[in-house]
């Protein structure tokens, strides 16, 4: 039975050692708080993630670390505060959005976008200006060319003001560079090889794969089955949060600069199918469960529902009603 299955998913996602609770109530927000207005008191969120073995102090704790970091702010209601986004986690957020939920790998116009360091940039600055394009997908060859087959240059520099490192701008040249092959020259191919290291990446792909393809051939067979409300929210949880960590380390490349087995494609795929089986109980239990610190439950806005769009079998009937 598929509930017995995905109960046993998120017992074992509970009993971790060591969940990374920040990451973990990043992707709540993102992914279930960000279309209802990116707020929600505190009291609720406890509620919802303490299932998923986040202890209310933890999360207390978490939240308070995450506020001193940038991504929430602290808003308040009387005895009771809302925590909600800051532009700049707001902004993350949206920025992880495009990449989490789109359908499809970009179509790519074959032309590299580069961003050549020619000013003098210290050490430290270096280490963070590389971890915030890292971020955004991008490779790095030799030391002071960062590459990326299809980001958009405008939004990377955009995101580094975001970060706080908008002085570094003049120090970096954003190119757009066209392939001009001739004779033994170089492939696209060597490039990629060279600026990433697919191999992990794509080996952890393969082991998500693995790990939920029995629950979605379980839902797949049993379609008749009722999931738990609050069972398809945890697992749409889990399932978002261990995608998007995966994300994190991926640059996204079109699909002419991949192996033609590449497990990521099927991971997409693979997550956009559970999305839509599981959003409309998971949408009931947030209309019960999350809560602002006045009382208003805010309703999902209509980008909840542009997510992975793409024609498929669970479409239509997953709208909203006009």
């Amino acid at each position: 039975m598929p509930a017995t299955l995905i109960q046993a998913h998120l017992d074992a996602f509970s009993q971790q050692r060591r969940i990374r609770a920040g990451s973990l109530i990043i992707s709540a927000f993102g992914d279930a708080i960000h279309p209802r207005g990116g707020r929600i008191w505190l009291g609720s969120l406890i509620r919802l993630l303490e299932p998923l073995g986040v202890g209310e102090r933890l999360i207390r704790t978490t939240v308070f670390r995450l506020a001193q970091d940038g991504w929430l702010r602290t808003e308040a209601h009387g005895r009771r505060a809302d925590y909600l986004l800051t532009p700049a986690g707001q902004q993350r957020i949206e920025d992880a959005a495009r990449h989490i939920y789109a359908s499809s790998t970009p179509v790519w116009d074959r032309r590299w976008r580069l961003m050549l360091v020619v000013g003098d940039i210290a050490g430290r600055q270096r280490d963070q200006l590389r971890r915030a394009l890292f971020w955004q997908g991008f490779g790095l060859l030799g030391t002071d060319c960062f590459i990326h087959p299809s980001a958009d240059l405008d939004a990377a520099s955009d995101a580094l003001m975001a970060d706080g490192m908008g002085e570094l701008l003049h120090e970096l040249m954003p190119l757009l560079a066209v392939e001009n092959h001739f004779g033994n020259s170089a492939r696209d191919v060597d490039m990629v090889l060279r600026a990433w290291n697919l191999e992990q990446l794509g080996d952890d792909y393969a082991e998500f794969v693995a790990r939920y393809r029995p629950l979605i051939e379980s839902l797949r067979q049993h379609l008749g089955d009722v999931i738990p409300d609050e069972t398809a929210f945890l697992l749409r949880t889990v399932l978002i949060h261990e995608y998007r960590r995966l994300l994190l380390r991926d640059p996204e490349l079109p699909a002419e600069l991949l192996p033609h087995d590449w497990p990521g494609n099927e991971a997409r795929l693979m997550c956009r199918e559970f999305y839509r089986r599981l959003l409309q109980p998971s949408e009931r239990h947030l209309d019960q469960h999350l809560q602002c610190a006045n009382g208003h439950v805010p309703a999902a806005q209509p980008l909840l529902y542009q997510r992975f769009q793409t024609e498929d079998p669970f479409q239509n009937h997953l709208r909203p009603a006009p």
